[in-house]
């Protein structure tokens, strides 16, 4: 019992740890929309498209389909046909007028039956206007009703996002892997500011193991990272400033670890790591958070480009991603303690 309730923590990482692999890795995504064969037509014409859905069963249950310019201007498809599971072909007659002042408007697509529940893909396609009428587009383009009776699958499925599709699962390790390195950094800081006010070889032993630790997690995001890059960009690493930033911030904190290596004198080795340590979480954070933010970026959540909000982070992804950054950070404590044990052990042995 008193084992239990000393190491209770790092049973909770190890639990919370598979929770995230089995339910991250196990939970189906929603019906969403690969592609569709054609991305261009002209106003005034019929539109006959096949739309490749993903976990769909066109076959099966009547579908409908709309192709929407805004909240408010949308036209309904005239025929829906199921070819497959996956597969289905719709037609539109699309106006010779459109709701907008553009030569060339764009029109999001949208796919509903009731079992799947609807899907959307922005921008699916691209219109054509010769003669600009906005009133008449008005009127050509107002909507019925019927998108309002859309339906909403409400069975535990984690989203589907466009270009990310089966990828999204990435987000519970790749990004909490990040976060669980930032919160061990942080607490190696908070060691490495109490040796300097009070130095003790305790305090240095502990920052250099959560330091490893952290380090540790960050080769395994940009390893995962750079995963996730090739299916979403195409290729392992690009000249993206936050993936640059972030490859420079670890080479400084790799120099954190040459350097404890490179001097033998204890208090003089645990004091410049100390210092050091600040030096790089500071860098860390000009080059992580900063700077990407003052320039475009390809890389959720800088240059405009939103990360973990409603549309890349809903409560079905939270359930596991938090949890996930959680089990990583106590098992990241646990190895670092593990550490520090055999530092100390270590230190012993050279003093006997």
């Amino acid at each position: 019992m008193t084992d239990f309730k000393s190491n209770w923590w790092k049973i909770l990482g190890i639990i919370l740890l598979l929770y995230s692999v089995v339910f991250g890795l196990g939970v189906p995504l929603k019906h969403g929309i690969l592609q569709v064969d054609q991305f261009t037509t002209k106003s005034n014409t019929q539109l006959k498209i096949k739309v490749e859905g993903y976990n769909s069963h066109y076959d099966e249950y009547a579908t409908s389909a709309w192709l929407k310019i805004d909240s408010v201007h949308y036209i309904e498809s005239n025929l829906c046909r199921a070819l497959s599971a996956t597969l289905i072909e719709c037609a539109f007659y699309i106006p010779p007028h459109l709701p907008s002042k553009d030569s060339v408007v764009s029109a999001s697509l949208i796919i509903d039956n009731k079992y799947d529940g609807y899907a959307i893909l922005p921008e699916a396609i691209f219109i054509e206007q010769h003669i600009i009428d906005v009133s008449k587009g008005e009127s050509l383009w107002s909507p019925s009703g019927s998108l309002e009776n859309i339906h909403i699958n409400k069975e535990f499925k984690f989203p589907f996002r466009n270009i990310l599709h089966e990828t999204v699962r990435n987000t519970f390790y790749h990004v909490s892997l990040w976060f669980a390195m930032f919160i061990l950094l942080i607490a190696s800081l908070v060691y490495a500011v109490k040796y300097l006010r009070q130095p003790h070889s305790d305090f240095d032993k502990k920052a250099y193991a959560l330091n490893a630790v952290a380090i540790l997690y960050g080769i395994l995001g940009l390893i995962t990272g750079s995963i996730w890059a090739k299916y979403t960009w195409g290729t392992f690493w690009t000249t993206d400033v936050k993936l640059n930033m972030t490859a420079v911030a670890m080479l400084i904190y790799f120099a954190y670890l040459i350097l404890r290596q490179s001097i033998n004198d204890v208090d003089r080795r645990a004091r410049l790591s100390a210092v050091y340590s600040i030096f790089a979480f500071i860098a860390l954070i000009a080059l992580v958070f900063v700077i990407p933010r003052l320039t475009d970026s390809l890389h959720p959540g800088n240059g405009g480009n939103p990360a973990l909000g409603g549309e890349d982070l809903d409560n079905t992804l939270r359930m596991v991603f938090y949890p996930s950054i959680i089990g990583l950070t106590l098992i990241g404590i646990w190895i670092a303690e593990l550490k520090f044990r055999l530092a100390t052990i270590e230190e012993k042995v050279r003093m006997n």
